[in-house]
């Protein structure tokens, strides 16, 4: 909350400012839902769905219930999964995630709060800003990755000053509960996650300069004090402002020989404003800076509109093709002017529409925890029923490689007939593992001629090669250092193209890019090559432009996460480093690959099948 008051009035002074809090402890009980025998080679996704039965139990002795997860397309699956299992629960049970129309949205909000259904299964929709009564049961499908998403969720039952608000946490593989009993752990220290704020995103100036000057125009001397009294933009220079003054006036250095880029006009008096009609209509269906990706409406051939889904998923549908939305199984008759026209289908298997960015990263909160649970396992120092049912993996883990200590960073290497795998165990989340496996990937292939495919999750990330790699050698302090690390991010990051996808946003708010008028969007691919080809001109003739700087900062902040990457790089130097070389996949290593194998398309067999196999082979 200090940091909110910092960033909201910034302009007003400190001793003008007051924080108003309640003193009522809020209580909440977190009950884990433990499957009946725990696997040493746990994977993601698929333990979640084993447990149904238990958590179907769970809401036949509630009233009402809500069941959070963390996507739609898993949302669409449990919802799914819980009527096979028990029939009679159709029009009891209801589904409400974002890409549900705001009419059958509303619809579930008002039954649940009259009690005419007595469960939803939803993602963050139902998270914040919709009124309803509290309901008796939370339960939470999967890690949510953050202890405040978490609480919020769990906010949801015992929704009255004092009431001891109740949430179950059901994994979706074994390893989660070791976030499970982190969680406890978080929440009775109250250790909730910091939300960085932005600052200098100029995208978002631009923007809001265009709106002005559609409406009654502005004043640039007036409108530059006005934003230097905002915490996001107080730093700008005079230098800096003139240059998003000329790139609405003229478009950019390399982009004003194109009429397209130029926006704005500027009148005797100073004023700037804009008065091509064509320019303003293009502006007001572009304001907003919630970029999603582009959305196909979904409609009955009688004309019903049941949602949106992204266009990425409809172009694999072919006319007849069967997919579940809504909890309606629906039948795709033409794909017409961005609308898919469907019908009712009694088909009983359909595709399950899967959405971009399903991903939560682990916030810096529920790391720590993460890691503290793991040490009390080494330390013998056990408190939680969680890991006292996880002892069967970590010995596994402990009889096939070891599990670090306090002050200790595992690396495991380790041959197969995939080839040669590095696998290295942060416990830093996702987003940080994403860019320190890009940045460690390039320091090897500085030293060796080597290619890696990349895989990485909560706990680590792998490394995989088909040459042989001299660890004992190669793997030092020295790998992880810090100096010039923002350079040597920045040179990584290219090569996997997150600098390029978050141009595209940037693009698209600051209106470099037009995503089409209604019915008539242009296709995600279509922006996609717009927007790398106005990158590669800023990036060959233009780099000191202030979206593409802003491009590699927020990468750099919000998706590589540096500031937690540098002290994570610092504490892995001040660690001993520990080279394992177990003769097979570990109980650690084994989820990372897997994510691997996910995102591979296997051509004659399964990805259940080919885990079957390798856990087999695995526990030989």
């Amino acid at each position: 909350m200090e940091e909110a008051i910092d960033v909201l009035l910034y302009s007003i002074p400190k001793e003008q400012r007051s924080i108003i809090k309640a003193d009522i402890e809020k209580k909440i009980s977190l009950h884990s839902v433990f499957p009946d025998e725990i696997e040493t080679y746990p994977w993601a996704g698929h333990l979640g769905l084993r447990l149904a039965d238990k958590v179907l139990s769970i809401l036949h002795k509630s009233k009402t219930s809500l069941i959070f997860t963390n996507t739609r397309a898993q949302c669409e699956i449990w919802y799914h999964k819980l009527l096979d299992l028990d029939p009679d629960l159709a029009g009891q049970i209801a589904m409400h995630h974002g890409s549900i129309s705001k009419e059958i949205r509303e619809w579930v909000e008002e039954a649940l709060y009259e009690g005419r259904i007595k469960a939803v299964v939803c993602t963050s929709s139902l998270d914040l800003g919709v009124d309803f009564r509290p309901v008796e049961t939370i339960i939470q499908i999967g890690s949510p990755k953050g202890v405040s998403r978490f609480v919020q969720r769990a906010g949801r039952s015992g929704h009255q000053p004092g009431a001891e608000s109740h949430i179950w946490f059901v994994p979706t593989h074994a390893l989660e509960l070791v976030e499970a009993a982190g969680l406890r752990m978080a929440i009775e220290n109250h250790s909730l996650e910091d939300r960085i704020p932005y600052i200098r995103s100029f995208d978002v100036l631009i923007q809001y300069l265009m709106t002005l000057a559609v409406s009654e125009g502005f004043y640039a001397d007036q409108i530059f004090e006005e934003i230097r009294n905002t915490f996001s933009y107080e730093s700008i220079n005079q230098e800096e402002w003139l240059q998003i003054l000329q790139f609405l006036v003229s478009g950019s250095d390399s982009l004003q020989a194109y009429d397209e880029y130029k926006k704005i006009e500027i009148a005797p008096d100073g004023k700037y404003y804009v008065s091509d009609k064509r320019k303003i209509l293009r502006h007001k269906l572009s304001i907003g800076t919630i970029i999603s990706e582009v959305m196909i409406s979904i409609k009955l051939l009688k004309g019903t509109h049941l949602g949106v889904i992204e266009e990425y998923f409809v172009s694999q549908l072919k006319p007849g093709d069967v997919f579940w939305f809504a909890g309606r199984a629906l039948e795709l008759v033409r794909f017409k002017d961005m609308t898919a026209q469907v019908r009712p289908s009694q088909a009983k298997n359909g595709k399950i529409p899967s959405y971009m960015g399903g991903r939560l990263p682990l916030s810096s909160q529920m790391s720590q925890v993460l890691r503290e649970k793991i040490y009390s396992y080494t330390e013998k120092n056990i408190t939680d029923r969680e890991i006292t049912v996880l002892i069967p993996l970590f010995e596994m883990q402990s009889k096939r490689s070891l599990i670090p200590r306090r002050n200790e960073f595992l690396i495991e290497y380790f041959e197969s007939k995939e080839g040669h795998h590095l696998l290295m165990y942060p416990f830093e989340g996702r987003n940080v593992h994403e860019g320190m496996a890009a940045l460690i990937a390039k320091r090897l292939s500085m030293m060796l001629p080597i290619t890696f495919s990349i895989a990485m999750n909560d706990l680590g990330f792998e490394l995989l090669s088909d040459q042989e790699i001299d660890v004992d050698n190669l793997i030092n302090p020295a790998l992880f250092s810090t100096i010039d690390l923002a350079s040597d991010i920045q040179s990584s990051i290219n090569n996997v193209e997150m600098a390029r996808r978050k141009f595209r946003d940037i693009a698209r708010i600051s209106g470099m890019i037009f995503t089409g008028f209604p019915g008539k969007q242009k296709k995600d691919r279509h922006l996609q090559a717009s927007s790398q080809l106005i990158f590669e001109v800023f990036r060959e003739y233009e780099p000191d432009n202030l979206l593409f700087r802003q491009t590699y900062d927020e990468v750099m902040t919000f998706q590589l996460e540096e500031q937690r990457l540098r002290q994570c790089l610092q504490k892995i130097i001040s660690s001993h480093i520990i080279i394992s070389k177990p003769q097979k996949a570990t109980p650690f290593s084994f989820p990372i690959i897997v994510d691997r194998l996910s995102r591979e398309k296997l051509s004659s067999e399964k990805l259940d099948d080919r885990i079957k196999k390798m856990t087999a082979e695995l526990t030989k």
